[in-house]
């Protein structure tokens, strides 16, 4: 389990400009909706934005601490 705090802090020290959103899908802190909208991702595939993403939260998803995540990724307008 991890708090949707957390989540956002890990992803905000990889990409600082990052606008970060966490829901929490199931109550338990292991499931989570994450958006996360950040310069970074300008000019690389969804694919690429994605294992940024999952770069940051290594640590949670090794440690099963999240178990599920479902994840949208953009640029800033």
């Amino acid at each position: 389990m991890v708090h949707p705090d957390q989540v956002k802090a890990a992803i905000t020290l990889a990409m600082p400009d990052a606008q970060v959103e966490v829901e929490d899908l199931t109550g338990g802190g292991d499931h989570l909706q994450v958006t996360v909208i950040s310069a970074a991702f300008d000019g690389l595939t969804k694919v690429r934005q994605h294992q940024l993403v999952y770069g940051a939260l290594r640590q949670e998803l090794a440690s099963e601490a999240i178990h599920a995540l479902a994840l949208q990724t953009s640029t800033p307008a």
